[in-house]
């Protein structure tokens, strides 16, 4: 039926069915946001699932919950892949690997805490983290260039 859409998600068929769930009932917030609740609970912060709970609290607007979904996400790696807590003993090891899935995955969850920190007002810290995402990205791969771009360009410039 359906689920065979998302036959990259690796998760268990019963997960796949919430997120489906989630995705049908998009127009009651409350609902579909109890189906993604439920995939994260039963799936123990699943990587795939963080990433489908992050993307749904971000177009909900849902900017905490996003927020607090990618540091999730963001700490599973770092636990997974022993990073070092200091960003100077960190950015070296992210530079060398920026190839790896697991790598990739953690610097995309970086850019996308930096563009909800925005969101939410605190454009410091989103500065930060879109510069260091940018050092490491030069290819940008990770869209913190042009979210640097949007948070220090002169305000007179939005028409």
């Amino acid at each position: 039926m359906h689920s065979n859409k998302f036959s990259w998600f690796q998760v268990p068929e019963d997960i796949k069915k919430l997120l489906i769930l989630a995705a049908q009932n998009w127009e009651n917030t409350s609902e579909s946001e109890k189906y993604i609740q439920e995939a994260l609970t039963k799936t123990g912060g699943n990587t795939d699932v963080l990433v489908a709970a992050y993307r749904f609290f971000y177009y909900k607007n849902n900017y905490s919950l996003a927020l607090q979904t990618t540091y999730e996400l963001l700490d599973k790696i770092k636990k997974s892949e022993n990073f070092p807590d200091e960003w100077d003993q960190l950015k070296p090891l992210l530079i060398n690997r920026r190839e790896e899935s697991p790598i990739r995955l953690y610097l995309n969850a970086y850019a996308a805490a930096g563009l909800v920190l925005a969101k939410l007002g605190e454009i410091e810290r989103a500065k930060e983290i879109s510069l260091r995402v940018k050092e490491i990205d030069d290819k940008h791969d990770f869209g913190a260039g042009i979210l640097l771009d949007v948070l220090t360009r002169p305000a007179e410039e939005d028409d």
